[in-house]
């Protein structure tokens, strides 16, 4: 079988037995690929289109850039994600696999459980603190409504109000009925809910807009700052923006594989990442900016916005809104890594499926309204193992593309025995460990330690980038003995 077919094919090559402690049908190469542009492109609007993302950008006008530097920073953050999921996405597309296979190409066949559980705890954490977060927007528009719920607020049960429960439960568990289904249903549910954020964003734009006497002013900012402190936050935008989105551009593979062909992962990314991407957060920051000029002050914060309108239509709209935005970046960021993660450890007994429903489960156990709460939890644990993240992209790439220059053999990836291809020694591949682990700690260091808090913005850059540069040094004899085979076969 040549390279493009074995690159495309729909199972395992007729002859070939997978070892079962390494295969089940949903970590197994993709058969069905029904991921059009649009699929892809909904994706995208269901990631971006939240509070989390709202309030980023909507922050960086309150910092101290206008409307034009929040825009160009912006783009060319998207811009540079556009890239490196293009790079993630073709690993995907092109073999089938979700992404703890892919991690076996550079970590070995068991070393891949490492990239995959740090993955997913904070895929799972970060679950819990995001459905927390849509509950609390819900909480803003029913008491807004109805102001006789204030009285459910009084009390509280390990931390939690009784309506923080019944909001938080409820998108908990349509969250949770959402994803017992599978991909397809995934795929179904962020095809509608990210065009549907939109909508109202828009209706947002306009009325404020319509209150501010349709003039906002884009070159002020509330709090001016000095010609070096906005260059400064410029490229910190950036660098957060890669940082945030780095989590997702680990695992793209999980949804390219579901895709017919590169060219389609490709023009979804476009239309998703520079287009629509940049499009939501500068219609953020000019939301805020007109707040500002109506209400006094920049409200960052939609749903606060949204209950000074004072219609209960409105609130009620506006509570359903946020609520969805929210599950669809939690599905999209947050859901599918852990559950193709979990699967990993143990395909014999745990399915996507199932892993996804661990996921939900822990996300609950954890209480993710004291996580949030807490700066130590958020900022060291969480923060510090993002940090990671930045190096095993940088390691699984030039792994692909420049030691092994995509020549993969899928079904060696499913091989458990001592002389199969990903094996390397004892599962694990020593080159991989060698330069993830030094970088790894270099870059949580620079995300954590107060010190080097004007480079933390940079760290998952820099960890990207250093993990690569030393897995090069390390790997050299392997690159040129690829070279080598490929010219032998021609």
């Amino acid at each position: 079988m040549s390279l493009t077919d074995r690159a495309t094919a729909a199972g395992p090559t007729p002859g070939f037995v997978p070892d079962p402690r390494l295969t089940n049908e949903d970590l197994a190469p993709a058969g069905v690929r029904k991921w059009k542009v649009f699929d892809l492109f909904a994706l995208w609007m269901s990631d971006v289109h939240n509070l989390g993302n709202y309030t980023f950008a909507a922050g960086l006008l309150v910092l101290g850039m206008n409307v034009w530097q929040v825009f160009s920073s912006l783009l060319v953050g998207f811009v540079l994600i556009y890239f490196g999921m293009n790079l993630m996405g073709r690993i995907g597309q092109r073999h089938g696999v979700p992404f703890p296979v892919v991690s076996r190409i550079s970590f070995g066949v068991w070393g891949a459980n490492i990239p995959a559980l740090i993955r997913a705890v904070i895929a799972i954490m970060w679950y819990g603190i995001q459905t927390y977060l849509a509950s609390v927007a819900v909480n803003v528009m029913l008491l807004a409504a109805r102001p006789g719920l204030v009285s459910w607020t009084e009390h509280s049960f390990l931390g939690l109000s009784a309506l923080g429960w019944v909001s938080f439960l409820t998108l908990w568990v349509v969250q949770a009925l959402i994803i017992s289904r599978g991909m397809e249903s995934v795929r179904k549910f962020q095809d509608f809910c990210g065009p549907a954020i939109w909508l109202v964003m828009i209706v947002l734009a306009v009325w404020i807009l319509a209150k501010a006497g349709w003039s906002i002013p884009l070159a002020s900012t509330p709090n001016p700052v000095s010609t070096g402190e906005q260059f400064r936050q410029w490229f910190g935008a950036i660098g957060l923006i890669l940082a945030t989105y780095g989590t997702l551009m680990l695992n793209f593979c999980d949804f390219s594989r579901f895709s017919p062909d590169y060219r389609t992962v490709r023009r979804g990314n476009f239309w998703g990442l520079p287009v629509n991407s940049t499009a939501f957060v500068i219609l953020s920051v000019v939301v805020t900016a007109g707040s500002l000029k109506v209400f006094g002050e920049a409200i960052t914060d939609p749903a606060l916005l949204v209950a000074k309108a004072g219609n209960t239509w409105v609130l009620a709209l506006g509570a359903l809104t946020f609520a969805v935005a929210t599950m669809g970046v939690n599905i999209v960021a947050n859901f599918v890594s852990p559950a193709y993660d979990l699967a990993n450890v143990w395909p014999q007994k745990i399915s996507f499926r199932t892993g996804g429903m661990i996921s939900t489960v822990a996300a609950l156990l954890v209480t993710p309204w004291n996580l949030y709460s807490n700066p130590t939890v958020v900022n060291y644990f969480l923060g510090g193992l993002g940090a990671f993240l930045g190096p095993l992209f940088g390691i699984i790439m030039l792994d692909y593309y420049w030691v092994k220059r995509g020549r993969i053999d899928v079904d060696q990836l499913f091989d458990g025995r001592p002389d199969s291809r990903y094996y390397y020694r004892k599962g694990f591949n020593p080159k991989a460990l060698q330069a993830f682990l030094p970088t790894a700690g270099f870059a949580a260091v620079l995300a954590l330690v107060p010190y080097f808090g004007d480079v933390a913005a940079y760290s998952w850059f820099i960890g990207t980038v250093s993990a690569a540069a030393l897995y090069c040094l390390l790997c050299r004899p392997e690159r040129a003995e690829s070279l080598a085979a490929e010219t032998a076969e021609v």
